[in-house]
C-alpha cells in the first residue's frame, strides 16, 4: 500500500533539501544534494540553475511514480533576495545572480532622491542599503546592465515562486518574499512601492500562501504550493503551536532576532542598528534585528585557546559557574571587560588584558558576560514599549551553551526563556502553510522542542 507523503524542496545558498512528511507532518524520509555554483554570465560565482532545475524535475518524477508512495502536495521554501526573470512563455532568461554580486551605488541613487532621501526610502520600504541584497534592486541593476536581456523581460518572480512555476506554470508572488529586505514593499501603506509604476515595472500580485495549483507541467494534478521564503517559514511552527507572543533568537555564525508582534512601522534609528522588517504569513511586518554572534564568539575563542594553550573545542565542557558570573556582572572590571571599547573591526578584541584571567574558563565566562549583554541588546531593538511578548525562543547552536542560556534568561528576568529544538522548521512551515488544502482529516502536532531555562537564584539582573 502506497504511503501518503507530502513533498517538500528546502533550498539553501549551500544545501538542497528534499524532505518527505507523512499527513501528520512526521519526518518519513530525508535527502540532500551540494552543487557547485558556476560562474554566471559576468564570471561571478551563483547557483548551478540548470542543475537545480533538472534536480528538481527528477525528484518529482521520481516520488510521484513512486509506487510506495502517493505524494498528496509539494511545496517550496528557499533563500530570499533572488529574481528569475522570464519571457513571455514563462521560459528563465538570465542565469541566478547571487545577492552578494556587487552593485553600483549609483543605480539606487535615483529611487533614493524621488522619493525622500536615502534614509527615509529604507525606512518606508524597511530595507537597509544593502546593494543586490535589496532584490528589487536587481531589477534596476539588469535594467541598467542588461538592456537586451530586460526588453525581453516579460514576469519577474522571486525564486521559490519560479521554482513551483517549473510544475505548474503558474506566475504567482506571495509576501513573505517581497517583503525581506527588497526594496520593493511600501511597508506604511502596505502596497507595492510607487516606484515600480513609475519605472514601468508591473509585479504580480500577491496571493495566500494558502494558494495551489495543478502540476500541470509534469502532466499530474497533485497540488503544488506557490513557496515561501525561507525565514518567514521558519516562523510558522511557532505561529500555530506557540500559546504567546513570542520573539524567536535563531542563533548561529549570525544570531537573528525575529517579533512578530511588533508592527509598528521600523524607525530611522532602528534601520541605522541594523534592524529591517520581514513580512509574516498573516500579512504583518516581523520586526527582525541581526548580531554577528558566533563569528564574535569563534574568532575570539580561539584568540583565548592560543593564548591559555588549550584545544580550540574547550569551551564546550565548561559548566557554569554562577559565583563567578556574578562577580562579573555585579563589578565594573574594566579589565577584564571584552568590546568595552566597541567591537572591533577585525571583530577580535586584542585590547583586553587576558592576564588578569587565572585560566581560561574565567575568560571564556567573562567573554559569554559580554557577548550576551551585546546580544540582548540586539533584540531589546525590536521590542516596543510596552512590550507585549512573553516568550522567547533561542534556536541553534548557542541553544545547548548552557552559559549563554543562562545568562539570556537573566537579561530577560521578566520573560520566559526557552531553547527550542525543532528538527527541519523551515520544511515544517513550508508544508504547514497550505497543510489543510490537502484534505488531510488529523490535525498535526508538532512539538517544539521548549526547555524552560531556570534563572539561577544568585544570578541576578545587573
Amino acid at each position: 500500500m502506497s504511503k501518503e507523503v507530502i513533498l517538500i524542496f528546502d533550498i539553501g545558498k549551500t544545501n538542497k533539501k528534499i524532505l518527505l512528511f507523512d499527513p501528520e507532518l512526521k519526518l518519513v524520509h530525508e535527502e540532500e544534494e551540494i552543487f557547485p555554483e558556476i560562474m554566471d554570465d559576468d564570471g561571478f560565482l551563483g547557483d548551478d540553475i540548470e542543475r537545480l532545475e533538472k534536480w528538481v524535475l527528477a525528484s518529482c518524477k521520481k516520488y510521484i511514480e513512486d509506487p510506495d508512495s502517493l505524494v498528496r502536495g509539494i511545496n517550496f521554501t528557499t533563500y530570499g533576495a533572488t529574481l528569475m526573470y522570464l519571457d513571455s512563455q514563462g521560459n528563465r532568461l538570465t542565469p541566478v545572480y547571487n545577492y552578494l554580486k556587487p552593485m553600483s551605488e549609483e543605480i539606487p541613487e535615483s529611487l533614493y532622491i524621488n522619493y525622500g532621501g536615502r534614509e527615509e526610502f529604507c525606512r518606508n520600504t524597511a530595507s537597509p542599503a544593502l546593494g543586490m541584497l535589496n532584490s528589487g534592486l536587481q531589477i534596476l541593476w539588469l535594467k541598467n546592465q542588461k538592456k537586451n536581456v530586460f526588453e525581453k523581460v516579460r514576469h519577474i518572480v522571486h525564486f521559490p515562486q519560479y521554482l513551483s512555476s517549473l510544475l505548474t506554470g503558474r506566475i504567482s508572488s506571495e509576501h513573505t518574499s517581497i517583503g525581506c529586505h527588497t526594496a520593493l514593499w511600501d511597508f506604511d501603506n502596505m502596497k507595492y512601492h510607487n516606484w515600480l509604476v513609475n519605472e514601468g515595472i508591473q509585479l504580480p500580485d500577491p496571493l495566500p500562501l494558502k494558494t495551489t495549483f495543478p502540476a500541470e507541467k509534469v502532466n499530474s494534478e497533485i497540488p503544488v504550493g506557490i513557496g515561501i521564503h525561507d525565514s518567514s517559514a521558519s516562523l510558522v511552527p511557532y505561529f500555530r503551536f506557540s500559546k504567546n507572543a513570542f520573539i524567536l533568537v535563531s542563533t548561529g555564525t549570525w544570531c537573528i532576532n525575529m517579533n512578530p508582534f511588533n508592527h509598528s512601522p521600523l524607525t530611522s534609528e532602528q534601520l541605522s542598528s541594523d534592524c529591517l522588517a520581514y513580512m509574516s504569513i498573516r500579512q504583518k511586518p516581523v520586526k527582525s534585528s541581526r548580531f554577528f554572534l558566533g563569528h564574535i564568539h569563534d574568532v575570539n575563542v580561539q584568540a583565548l585557546s592560543e593564548y591559555f594553550n588549550v584545544e580550540k573545542d574547550a569551551y564546550k565542557t565548561i559548566s557554569p559557574d554562577n559565583d563567578l558570573l556574578v562577580s562579573f556582572m555585579n563589578k565594573d572590571h574594566q579589565s577584564e571587560q571584552f568590546f568595552r571599547n566597541g567591537i572591533p573591526k577585525e571583530y577580535i578584541d586584542s585590547s583586553i588584558n587576558l592576564s588578569e584571567f587565572k585560566k581560561f574558563s574565567d575568560a571564556y565566562h567573562r567573554l559569554l558576560v559580554d557577548l550576551s549583554k551585546l546580544a540582548a541588546d540586539s533584540i531589546k531593538l525590536i521590542m516596543e514599549e510596552p512590550d507585549n511578548t512573553e516568550d522567547i525562543y533561542i534556536t541553534g547552536g548557542f541553544a545547548r551553551n548552557p552559559i549563554f542560556t543562562g545568562l539570556m534568561a537573566t537579561h530577560f528576568f521578566n520573560k520566559n526563556v526557552f531553547t527550542s529544538e525543532i528538527a527541519n522548521a523551515t520544511s515544517l512551515g513550508a508544508a504547514l502553510v497550505f497543510w489543510k488544502n490537502l484534505g488531510t482529516e488529523k490535525e498535526p502536532v508538532i512539538d517544539l522542542g521548549l526547555k524552560l531555562i531556570e534563572q539561577p537564584d544568585n544570578l541576578i539582573n545587573r
